[in-house]
């Protein structure tokens, strides 16, 4: 049996988007997508935000943005979404202190919602979450190179905070410890969801693009990447897909014109018995109302064609399938 699994860009479930969700029905950051998200076999998200209600904004160091989601709607959404494992591993799980993350912590695990990248200690920031999907595990791993201050410590808490290059040590280190203990699941798939970069540009840095290789030679299956607010080119490595970013799904904010970080995709894996992902589907997706929708005809060929554009600087070309860009990838 095949295995389809999502993947979304950033959620941010604060500030405008958690006011509004009070005047409405938890479902509804989903938009018209909610039938989709819950149809795939397991739901994978970043979460650009801590789940709580207690805790005072991070001033230790300058943070211009704090973004918080009240867990009462925020978790059942979440529920209601199937979203299987949360990526914790970015530069807003602590903006409201170690009280804010240690609720986004105790909160999913009540809601049984696996979560990676962040933890009390750095030994827990870096354990992997693993999702079980019938007889199939799918480990999940979580990495930023975002605000090192919020970086989990033996003793403190925090993020998976490592550098983007590999031949850091410790970088290597951390890195090769969490994919250790994920390979002792036995998982018939592996992805590294990376919160790495600044925002609003366009294209992955060559360090990057080393990065993502090194990984994947290391036994990742998928690399999904964040951080941009906009999405990437996707390049096939070795048969294994890496998605540089995969923007923004659901947030509040400031829409650039020219880049447009209202529009991305629902990115959805199909994963074969012997665990090879075989094909990558691309929903065109569009922020609306603080929640997300399947795109308008117009906002899904600009999309379309921009993923083309700079997909094909890697050489990876797609197919159409109504309004979705396919991708087959070789065996």
């Amino acid at each position: 049996m095949t295995l389809r699994i999502g993947l979304t860009g950033d959620v941010m479930l604060g500030r405008l988007v958690d006011e509004r969700q009070r005047r409405r029905p938890v479902e509804a950051v989903w938009g018209d997508l909610l039938d989709r998200l819950r149809s795939s076999d397991a739901l994978f998200v970043n979460l650009e935000c801590c789940l709580s209600t207690r805790g005072e904004p991070w001033r230790r160091t300058h943070r211009p943005f704090h973004f918080r989601a009240d867990p009462g709607w925020a978790i059942p959404a979440l529920e209601r979404a199937g979203v299987d494992a949360c990526a914790l591993a970015n530069n807003h799980v602590l903006d409201f202190e170690t009280v804010g993350l240690c609720d986004t912590l105790d909160e999913l695990d009540d809601a049984g919602i696996a979560h990676a990248g962040a933890g009390r200690t750095l030994d827990e920031a870096l354990e992997p979450a693993f999702v079980t999907v019938g007889d199939r595990t799918i480990a999940f791993v979580s990495f930023t190179d975002n605000t090192p201050e919020y970086a989990a410590a033996e003793t403190s808490p925090g993020t998976a905070f490592i550098e983007i290059d590999v031949n850091d040590a410790e970088t290597r280190s951390s890195v090769s410890e969490a994919l250790c203990r994920a390979r002792r699941g036995d998982p018939d798939l592996v992805v590294a969801s990376l919160h790495w970069g600044p925002n609003m540009v366009e294209r992955p840095p060559d360090s990057f693009r080393r990065f993502a290789r090194w990984l994947l030679d290391e036994g990742v299956d998928v690399v999904h990447g964040h951080s941009a607010h906009v999405f990437h080119g996707i390049e096939i490595h070795d048969g294994k897909p890496c998605l540089y970013d995969t923007g923004d799904f659901v947030d509040d904010y400031a829409v650039d014109a020219r880049l447009r970080n209202d529009r991305s995709f629902l990115f959805e894996l199909t994963v074969t018995v012997d665990g090879r992902v075989s094909e990558l589907r691309l929903l065109p997706t569009e922020i609306d109302d603080y929640a997300v929708h399947e795109a308008t005809l117009e906002a899904a060929e600009w999309s379309r064609a921009r993923m083309r554009e700079l997909s094909s600087e890697f050489a990876t070309a797609f197919e159409r399938d109504g309004e979705e860009l396919v991708l087959t990838l070789d065996g």
